[in-house]
């Protein structure tokens, strides 16, 4: 086996089963795709060898965003090339509606990351739009503590996302 070889099987034997989870949410649960877009996504890392000899957290990195990028072409592909054809045209998503779908998948997988404290605060303070007295009563909890855990929470988040790949560490 050559080196080469030796380490792509260390880099899917690290990520892939991470990647396939991922791309299992991407794809809607689509179990036959996911594995096709992990495979694409390990036949594009070894025809890149920067990649198979990067740190694992760039690596891991790179992965997860050639990923989504592929996720996201094969769903632009689709949305052109429609499997149904009808009489009128199809609807086409702009690409703003295009990024605002992947972007909430992306925050919804990084959320599931968080604890469940971190997890609840945020929902309450920012998807639910309660104030932090109002989320302090529905969480049983003082005030103080809503705002302790919704900074590590959004801190979390952030680490959450990078590990994703899709901002960087130092991104403010």
């Amino acid at each position: 086996m050559s080196t080469e070889e030796r380490l792509l099987k260390a880099l899917h034997d690290e990520h892939a089963s991470a990647l396939w989870r991922y791309a299992l949410r991407l794809t809607g649960g689509d179990e036959g795709r996911a594995q096709d877009v992990v495979q694409e996504t390990m036949l594009r890392a070894w025809r890149h060898p920067q990649v198979l000899s990067a740190p694992d957290v760039e690596a891991r990195r790179w992965l997860f965003r050639t990923l989504r990028n592929r996720v996201i072409d094969e769903w632009r592909a689709r949305q052109v090339r429609p499997e149904v054809v009808t009489d009128a045209p199809p609807e086409r998503p702009t690409d703003d509606e295009v990024d605002a779908a992947v972007e909430s998948l992306l925050v919804a997988e990084a959320l599931r990351r968080l604890s469940p404290a971190h997890r609840e605060v945020l929902v309450e303070c920012f998807y639910q739009g309660r104030s932090v007295s109002e989320a302090a009563r529905r969480l049983g909890v003082p005030p103080g503590t809503v705002k302790s855990r919704t900074y590590y929470a959004l801190r979390a988040l952030r680490v959450a996302l990078a590990e994703m790949g899709v901002v960087e560490e130092g991104d403010g």
